[in-house]
């Protein structure tokens, strides 16, 4: 399998293959160098300014593509040194990355301002990239997060005290059965925490701090009510999930064993389970969390309630498939806890255990931005102008919903457009095709493009509700042997009520109905064979929504 080259080094990309809109990646890193470090780096906002949720109405964007749940040796269960993970990263295309360790009694006493210090030197020596520091939070009584904030003189202090005040791990606080005793108390500290984040933001101890769940279905411990409970418990610092889980390579046929599942999705569930997850809800689907990719699931419910909850996606990486390096060896005396960091690893001539791939080499989240620097890409994030795929089946994706006077180019992912009752909607998508050869060595095609619209109905009376009945897949656009840069064009029609619309495509390699039936979703991403799940020929990109508001 090959590997591209970085994408502002290969000559055959074009700018409009970067960004449909006609503002290229490359410009964008002109401007900043012409502008310096400070903008580099992003204008600090005020201390307590609010944040702007509807970030998302007829900017021009460029979307930078980047991983935000990575791992290095300071994870008890890694492997790479931060250099081998921010090189791989920029020859894969990568603009933006997040290492987020794990937290454990090691990495609170000693790894955060270690790592810090060599996250310094990866910032020196990959100038073209945007490195955060962050952690990969044990939510109290649920699963993980990832916590990241941009460069400032507190990130360290703010991500250690966190982690030491309010991580479920290092507490003994990880009970979530519904009968269990401790099971409030651990709720209530996590919705605790994201508020102390939240402060932390609003008196300007740092500039920017964000909060993403990661694989949330994995375990089936994270419950309708909790999700709701930590994105209503700080609006614009826990923002969303992730879409699809990182070790997407679990399931190579012949690689990790027979019962592998993509995204190592292969539990049952347990005491600390939410029992109305299906048993169905711990697996993939396309490669996707059972809560996205089920039209009509737990975040179509989300968003039904007319609240921006962003989907990422991303590598997870720990060990990565077919590498040949593996863990060095402690010294004697030496182990985690008294060094908050693993030895480095040592290559080897025999391929290794792994479920991973390279940050962008498979996963890739793309963000739209307006300016190049740290606090652009959380804002653009917060705002939801985020799209993600997997295998590169596509190079560029531009969503505008526009009203019936056709000004500007309307609201993009994110957005909201406000229209009066009655007045007709389009929809546009605007698709980039793969130009090049994937690191799998294959061209990617895209077969379909599919619309998903859901009615707008408020605040739910069950917050353990995960249905949302008037989602579903309304318009399909076979888009089999088009290449280039083509748009799609939609009539919505008279806007009688609230709605979002989100837009997802696929190689169409691999689907049947949706998990809600096919009235609902006639040719969704469906789940693979224990150990056959070759996750390059069964591919989907997904975008974040657009609100329609209808007032009058």
């Amino acid at each position: 399998m090959s590997r591209p080259l970085p994408v502002w080094a290969d000559p055959r990309v074009s700018a409009t293959s970067l960004d449909a809109q006609g503002l290229s990646r490359r410009g964008l890193l002109r401007r900043a160098g012409l502008f310096g470090a400070a903008f580099a780096a992003g204008a600090a906002l005020p201390a307590g300014q609010a944040y702007a949720t509807t970030g998302g109405n007829d900017p021009e964007l460029v979307y930078l593509v980047g991983d935000h749940h990575n791992h290095t040796v300071y994870s008890h269960d890694a492997k790479y040194t931060f250099s081998q993970i921010a090189a791989a990263g920029a020859e894969y295309g990568l603009d933006w990355l997040v290492f987020t360790e794990h937290s454990n009694v090691g990495h609170a006493k000693y790894g955060a301002q270690l790592e810090h210090d060599q996250i310094l030197q990866a910032r020196a020596d990959n100038p073209r990239q945007l490195i955060y520091q962050g952690l990969e939070w044990y939510i109290p009584g649920a699963e993980h997060c990832t916590v990241f904030t941009p460069p400032g003189p507190n990130e360290v202090d703010v991500l250690t005290r966190f982690e030491t005040a309010y991580d479920g791990k290092l507490l003994g606080y990880t009970a979530g059965a519904p009968g269990d005793p401790n099971t409030a108390r651990n709720e209530a500290h996590a919705v605790a925490a994201l508020k102390w984040l939240a402060e932390q933001r609003r008196t300007g101890y740092v500039d920017d701090v964000l909060v993403l769940a990661n694989h949330p279905l994995r375990l089936g411990i994270d419950s309708p009510h909790e999700m709701r409970n930590w994105r209503d418990a700080a609006p614009g610092i826990m923002i969303g999930m992730e879409g699809a889980p990182g070790a997407q390579g679990a399931a190579l046929p012949g690689w990790r064993g027979t019962n592998s599942i993509r995204g190592e999705y292969e539990n049952a569930p347990s005491a600390n389970s939410w029992a109305g997850y299906p048993r169905d809800a711990y697996l993939t689907y396309g490669g996707f969390d059972w809560a996205t990719a089920t039209v009509g699931g737990l975040w179509d419910a989300m968003l039904a309630e007319g609240k921006l909850f962003t989907i990422t996606s991303n590598s997870d990486v720990h060990r990565v498939v077919f590498d040949t390096w593996k863990n060095g060896d402690w010294l004697p005396g030496q182990n985690f806890d008294n060094t908050g960091r693993l030895p480095d690893p040592v290559n080897t001539t025999e391929p290794q255990p792994g479920s991973d791939f390279w940050p962008g080499q498979f996963s890739r989240t793309h963000v739209g931005v307006t300016r190049y620097g740290y606090r652009s890409v959380m804002a653009g994030l917060r705002a939801g102008r985020v799209w993600v795929d997997h295998g590169h089946v596509v190079d560029g994706i531009d969503v505008r919903v526009q009203g019936a006077d056709g000004r500007g180019r309307g609201a993009t992912l994110g957005g909201r457009l406000h229209v009066r009752r009655g007045e007709k909607i389009t929809l546009s998508v605007t698709v980039t095709t793969a130009s090049r050869r994937n690191p799998y060595d294959i061209l990617p095609e895209l077969a379909h493009v599919d619309v998903v619209r859901g009615a707008v109905r408020g605040p739910v009376a069950d917050r353990d509700e995960w249905r949302a009945p008037d989602t579903r897949v309304t318009h399909t656009w076979d888009v089999s042997g088009r290449t280039g840069t083509y748009t799609l064009t939609l009539p919505i029609g008279a806007a009688e009520e609230s709605f979002y619309l989100r837009v997802r495509g696929s190689d169409g390699n691999r689907n049947g109905a949706g998990y809600l039936g096919a009235a609902i979703d006639p040719h969704g991403p469906v789940t693979h064979e224990p150990g056959n799940g070759n996750p390059w020929l069964d591919t989907w990109f997904y975008t974040n929504p657009v609100f329609v508001d209808v007032e009058g």
